[in-house]
């Protein structure tokens, strides 16, 4: 799910990620470790979970991904003003979020 959330503007993918890592620390220390050491998503979890925040980078990344999709939704796709609402006012939710969580220095 998470992976899906990369591309998927409604699908969130942190939360999913740090889920992951729950379930697996509780269930298989072999899928915990292996997700903790993940080429892409390991130094995130280790960060967020040891470190309580995440780079500026991922901020950025985040915030830009989170905006373009939304907005490329908002614009092509749906056409129900509602809607439209709706997703603006989660991504400005989402935004508040991360712009809260502390910003760590490599």
């Amino acid at each position: 799910m998470a992976i899906l959330g990369i591309f998927l503007p409604l699908l969130p993918t942190t939360p999913f990620l740090l889920l992951s890592a729950y379930c697996f620390a509780r269930a298989s220390k072999k899928w915990y470790d292996w997700l903790l050491n993940h080429k892409y998503f390991g130094k995130i979890i280790r960060d967020y979970h040891q470190r309580k925040g995440v780079t500026l980078d991922i901020k950025i990344y985040a915030l830009s991904l989170l905006w373009v999709t939304i907005l490329l939704s908002v614009i092509f796709i749906v056409e129900m003003f509602f809607v439209d609402a709706l997703l603006i006012l989660i991504a400005i939710v989402v935004s508040l979020h991360i712009i809260k969580l502390n910003t760590l220095r490599d």
